[in-house]
């Protein structure tokens, strides 16, 4: 059987792509079929060093190695005829230098074999590479919650046991302080109970979940309760696949999740949106190994409050951290723990007026899930 010949572009071919591309606010260049620069927008022009006069026509091999991650998700986009991204891509190059971004490429279609190139090195990367530190901040919390089970109840019980005994003894006058000290060893308990959750360390049952019937659920729950205010809007891809996940655990996230954003959508015109993508091709690598996660359904919860702080956004998935007056910061560690064990990924961005928490989740998979049936819960 012949091989099909590769495709070839014509000598130092360049594009004319819209206005649009030229003036995204980050690099984007063309390369053609043979890895040669065709079209680079400004931001493009200050990533490679020089001119698009000068850079249009020459090889992209010119500032990155042979082996750059690149240069093969140049040839996957081509062979599969579809865009694909990847977050968390470590760039290195003599004259490129070394860059941590987030890379999206797509084909374009009146050339055959060219491919365009985004490339984010400063929101998008960074946002990814928090969710490895959010990542890291589930498990820290886990490690503390299972100390903090054994190392604290145990002397707490001791001392309470211990004050019920003098209160036996004391006169009425004081009574008071030993009811003091079993209150604050009670109140102590309970934030250590609130906590077991996180030791739980037993393995997860994973089924393929129809994560549209999990979003259903808990808009009927908030809906009814905490959200009566607030106008929510859903915009659901249809045909979106099966999630490999636990029901009851996705609910308990994503609940917190909307929770959280009902009250911070003020009470007039409050709005909060549920949205459902899929993004082929989308894979997270994680630092420090090979592995890339295959992450492609995408659920987003919206809320047009007053926006998460600068300063505690990078420490919102952290334990006792919270926006609110009263809040123990223990509702988000969670949610990130739960991400954290179906093998997915937490994204938050905000500003004021908008705060938008992104999961990116993985596809079903028949062969390793439990397969005793749809978790539709009903």
């Amino acid at each position: 059987m012949n091989r099909p010949e590769p495709i070839r572009s014509t000598p130092a071919a360049s594009y004319e792509p819209s206005g649009i591309l030229a003036a995204l606010p980050a690099p984007v260049f063309v390369v053609d079929a043979d890895d040669r620069l065709g079209f680079v927008n400004a931001d493009a022009e200050s990533l490679f060093g020089g001119s698009a006069a000068n850079l249009v026509g020459r090889s992209l091999s010119e500032w990155l190695q042979r082996d750059s991650p690149l240069f093969l998700l140049l040839s996957q986009v081509r062979e599969r005829g579809h865009s694909l991204s990847e977050y968390g891509v470590s760039l290195e190059g003599p004259r490129f230098g070394s860059r941590f971004v987030t890379l999206d490429a797509a084909l374009l279609p009146e050339e055959p074999g060219a491919v365009v190139v985004v490339l984010q090195e400063r929101s998008i990367a960074r946002k990814i590479d928090r969710q490895l530190t959010h990542r890291n901040a589930a498990r820290s919390v886990t490690a503390m919650a299972a100390m903090l089970a054994h190392e604290v109840k145990n002397p707490l019980s001791g001392i309470r046991g211990a004050a019920q005994l003098l209160e036996l003894t004391q006169p009425d006058q004081d009574r008071e302080l030993t009811r003091l000290i079993c209150d604050e060893a009670d109140r102590i308990v309970k934030l250590v109970d609130s906590m077991e959750m996180f030791a739980d360390g037993r393995p997860l049952e994973y089924r393929p979940v129809n994560i549209h019937e999990v979003l259903g659920h808990v808009h009927r729950l908030i809906a009814s309760g905490a959200g009566r205010h607030i106008k929510f809007v859903e915009r659901y891809d249809p045909s979106l696949p099966l999630v490999r996940g636990n029901r009851d655990l996705l609910i308990q996230a994503i609940l917190n999740l909307v929770q959280n954003a009902a009250q911070a959508a003020p009470k007039v015109a409050g709005v909060v949106q549920l949205v459902t993508r899929y993004r082929q091709g989308v894979r997270l690598a994680v630092r420090g190994g090979g592995e890339k996660l295959h992450l492609p359904l995408m659920v987003s919860i919206e809320d047009n409050g007053p926006g998460v702080p600068e300063d505690l956004q990078a420490r919102i998935f952290d334990p006792f951290v919270s926006t609110k007056p009263s809040g123990k910061g223990l509702g988000l560690a969670l949610v990130a723990k739960i991400i954290d064990d179906h093998g997915g990924a937490i994204e938050l961005d905000s500003e004021p007026g908008r705060t938008r928490f992104t999961l990116y989740l993985p596809l079903s998979n028949p062969t390793k899930d439990e397969t005793r049936g749809l978790d539709t819960g009903r």
